[in-house]
């Protein structure tokens, strides 16, 4: 039977502001990135958010970033390796006293924003990540995009590398992700973002922002948080791809 996992980015909000609505979203998903308070979140934040995915018997990632609360993560910064590794490590650990109070634990790591995106070519910094991982846990996975340098680094170093897709992002006919900051970067057309939830799922390809046909191998697939209706919408990929015959669990 095909299997994926939907993931979703939770916990991005800080003190009264909230951005996700992370418990409708937790009765969707089966793994939560949760924010560890370098991009967004706070102790408080983590804390509901394991608890309520723990209620729920949901995955708990650590979405690790640089540490860019006013840029929401998403602006390039320049991080010495050392830095970025014990800064990995310090989100990871944060997140598992969290999860662990809940009665669970951190079940693998993902990086945000423009962390994600660099660690796709930066070797360096790829490396810097995978140290952070191996530091907090030597045993937990690695969420990455499909050929990136973190998934290799991860893999060398003896991690599990996991790959992920995104339905509501535009790819490159070289299988990354095309900038936000461009034209059509985000899907925003939900009947669109559905069907390629499917494809991704069932024929692990994407139709790419240049209209060619790419493969795009993922064992999660990513439902991003922080966009008008992403309750909705994440609830309709869900039951599409199981009344497709699509078995969505965990991955872990």
């Amino acid at each position: 039977m095909t299997a994926i996992d939907l993931n979703a980015d939770l916990g991005e909000g800080f003190g009264r502001w909230r951005l996700t609505d992370d418990e409708q979203l937790l009765s969707v998903v089966t793994s939560a990135n949760v924010a560890c308070g370098f991009h967004a979140g706070d102790p408080v934040t983590m804390r509901r958010v394991c608890e309520l995915a723990a209620a729920r018997g949901v995955r708990i990632g650590a979405q690790v970033s640089y540490r860019d609360l006013a840029g929401f993560g998403r602006r390039a910064m320049d991080v010495p390796s050392a830095e970025l590794a014990a800064e990995v490590a310090y989100q990871i650990g944060a997140l598992e006293v969290f999860a662990r109070a809940a009665g669970t634990r951190v079940s693998y790591v993902k990086p945000h924003g423009a962390l994600y995106n660099r660690v796709v070519h930066d070797e360096e910094q790829a490396t810097a990540v995978v140290e952070g991982v191996l530091l907090a846990d030597a045993a937990l996975p690695v969420l990455g995009l499909p050929g990136s340098r973190l998934l290799e680094a991860a893999g060398k170093a003896g991690l599990e590398p996991v790959t992920e897709a995104f339905a509501d992002r535009a790819y490159t006919e070289e299988g990354t992700l095309v900038p936000r900051g461009q034209e059509g970067a985000v899907v925003t057309d939900p009947e669109a973002v559905v069907e390629r939830s499917l494809g991704l799922a069932r024929e692990h390809a994407v139709v790419a922002r240049s209209g060619a046909r790419i493969g795009v191998e993922a064992r999660s697939l990513c439902l991003h948080g922080d966009t008008p209706g992403a309750v909705e919408l994440a609830r309709r990929v869900r039951e599409r791809l199981e009344s497709s015959g699509v078995h969505v669990e965990a991955f872990v």
